[in-house]
Order: C-alpha cells, then sequence, then structure tokens
C-alpha cells in the first residue's frame, strides 16, 4: 500500500533541509524575526509598562541595561545573536517563532506605509 505523504508548501521545505546551510529565505525570515523583536522591546506601547519598570531600577541616562533598552541598533546585536544561535541548536522550533514575528514585521511596515 502506498504511503500517506502530507505536501508541505516548497518555502518550509526548503527552510529545514539543512540546519548548517542557511537559505535566502531562512536568511530573510531571521532578520525580519529580529527587526520585529527590536521593534517590540525598544518602541512598542505592549511593552510600555516592562521597560518602565526596568528604568526605574536601571535608568536609561545612567546605567548601560537601561540605554540598551531604548536603542535599536544596540540591543538588534543581542537580539539576532541569540536568534542566530537558537537557528543553530533548533532550527524548526526558531524557524516556526520568528516566521510569526517576520509576518508581524512585514505587516506593520506595510501598514507604515500605506
Amino acid at each position: 500500500s502506498p504511503q500517506l505523504r502530507m505536501r508541505l508548501p516548497t518555502a518550509f521545505v526548503v527552510a529545514f533541509q539543512d540546519a548548517d546551510e542557511m537559505n535566502t529565505l531562512t536568511f530573510i525570515i531571521l532578520c525580519l524575526a529580529v527587526y520585529r523583536f527590536t521593534r517590540f522591546i525598544t518602541t512598542d506601547t505592549i511593552f510600555n509598562s516592562a521597560r518602565k519598570r526596568l528604568w526605574r531600577r536601571f535608568p536609561p541616562e545612567t546605567t548601560k541595561l537601561g540605554y540598551l533598552s531604548t536603542c535599536p541598533w544596540c540591543i538588534s546585536v543581542w537580539l539576532a545573536s541569540l536568534t542566530y544561535f537558537s537557528y543553530t541548536l533548533f532550527p524548526q522550533a526558531t524557524y516556526a517563532v520568528c516566521g510569526v514575528f517576520a509576518i508581524s514585521a512585514v505587516v506593520g511596515l506595510l501598514s507604515d506605509r500605506y
């Protein structure tokens, strides 16, 4: 009897072929996810209360940790490192989470533009 196989979208299959070789689609998805993670931490309203709590303990004007939470360039390096490290250890889980954040990033960029 023939085996039943679930047909997955080509992009999904290509992304998981080899975790050691990152393809272009995976790179773009991870980059968009890091952009979204960065925006979430540094500017999104939903994170305001957490930022304010952090700033009470670590003021941005006088501490590096506080400043880090206000600087997209600064924190994106750390988030990119964490994302890439996560991708090398857990490619499928990282890809799934980053896919959601990448879609959110594209929607946000489009809504800002149009």
